[in-house]
């Protein structure tokens, strides 16, 4: 390895600033900034507690001297972050564009593998992601623990390739997304900020059923990864394991699942940025003042609570039940998996009592689905609109929801569950 002692490598970017523009209005330059933990500073006999809120631009936000810079010995080494980060964020950034401003096209599956990857190392590389690696690994060595991020690099790939896929927009709100320290963030309506799952540099594990990864692309895009098991019986316990959860395996996405034209409501948007918010380390940033202090504007701040406890989730009436995959390859060769990656050798590939279970979870979600939200689709795939834009369920089908949910609210204990996720 070489040794580089360029100042540009020094000060390291957890946040690149190609990304933090994305957060600012064309014509503003600086952010209002937010240490949710400002220093405490004592001087001459005297103590303060400095300035809170800050207007900082995106050379100054999200950085840290040497925070990649290895150490062997009296040699200091920056390789990590002129190559590696570089190499990781010049893709991250043409991918995210694709993304943000989707259209099936050639460059479809270089932007999606680009996308995996920037994400995957994004949420390894700030401050929290280090640390939470840190006490996982119990190696406290700095350098050492830098080299396992580059093996660990696309852990989250394949559990995030089998979600269910939605990008939302904030076009029709006043409030945008904000920004944080930790931007690919995570929410498990089970565990609450001060839980064992959420304290210090820890973060709910994605495979636990009812967790959601989300990604906000920009002030107005935001992409949502839900466990698909998740959204086929929302009825099951939050934390279990989802189907398959191993890391380190293939996986298959299909371009025809991502939901769109999902446009989230003022209050949507404002308790999204409060989950940004609970789960940042400690610093946030917004293109407004307001918009840094989502507490003051919620209706409801119950974790558990937040959207009538589907915040998040997708529309399931736009989610299919199975699953399996068999793809034929030119030599008469063929691979085969379930829709959670198991391989036909793997118990768990065909599993018809777990394939019951979520056709009829599934279907009784959807009836709850369509009498809580109407009949309008809260995001669209193109498997059902095609090119028509079909954006709503037709009367014959939401009468039928309507009557299935209403037999549904008569089980036992089932008016005790919903009361427990409305807002009011």
């Amino acid at each position: 390895m070489m040794n580089t002692t360029s100042n540009q490598y020094h000060h390291n970017h957890y946040v690149p600033v190609w990304y933090q523009r994305k957060f600012l209005r064309d014509d503003q330059s600086q952010f209002f900034y937010l240490d949710k933990a400002p220093e405490t500073r004592s001087q001459n006999g005297r103590t303060w507690v400095r300035n809170n809120l800050l207007r900082w631009g995106p050379d100054n936000c999200f950085a840290q001297d040497d925070l990649y810079t290895m150490q062997w010995g009296s040699i200091e080494n920056t390789d990590i972050e002129q190559f590696f980060f570089g190499k990781i964020d010049s893709a991250g950034k043409m991918a995210v564009e694709h993304f943000e401003n989707f259209e099936l096209n050639e460059k479809s599956n270089a932007a999606f593998s680009a996308l995996l990857s920037y994400m995957s190392v994004q949420k390894l590389r700030t401050p929290k992601g280090l640390g939470n690696a840190r006490e996982v690994s119990r190696i406290q060595n700095k350098s050492i623990s830098l080299l396992l991020l580059q093996r660990m690099q696309n852990i989250f790939c394949a559990i995030w390739t089998e979600c269910i896929w939605q990008i939302a927009e904030a076009s029709q709100s006043k409030t945008k997304f904000i920004i944080s320290d930790h931007p690919v963030t995570v929410y498990n309506r089970e565990c609450f900020p001060e839980s064992k799952w959420c304290l210090g540099f820890n973060d709910p594990d994605i495979r636990q059923v009812a967790t959601h990864t989300f990604f906000p692309f920009s002030l107005n895009k935001v992409l949502i990864l839900t466990n698909l098991a998740w959204v086929r019986d929302p009825y099951q316990n939050p934390l279990t394991l989802r189907p398959n959860p191993n890391f380190f395996r293939n996986a298959i996405f299909n371009f025809q699942d991502i939901q769109f034209d999902r446009f989230l409501s003022e209050e949507e948007v404002v308790q999204i940025n409060y989950v940004i918010k609970s789960r940042a380390l400690r610093y946030v940033a917004a293109a407004e003042r307001e918009w840094l202090f989502p507490e003051k504007y919620l209706t409801c701040d119950q974790w558990r609570k937040l959207g009538n406890g589907y915040l998040l989730m997708p529309d399931p009436r736009h989610v299919f039940g199975g699953g399996q995959t068999v793809i034929g390859y030119k030599d008469g060769s063929s691979d085969a998996y379930s829709e959670y990656g198991h391989r036909p050798w793997q118990y768990g590939y065909k599993d018809d009592e777990r394939e019951r279970r979520e056709w009829q979870s599934l279907n009784r979600f959807k009836s709850e689905w369509s009498a809580a939200f109407g009949r309008k689709y809260r995001g669209l795939s193109r498997h059902f609109n095609g090119r028509s834009r079909i954006d709503e369920e037709s009367q014959d089908i939401h009468e039928h929801h309507l009557e299935k949910d209403s037999e549904w609210r008569k089980k036992p204990g089932e008016r005790q569950r919903r009361r427990k996720l409305r807002q009011a």
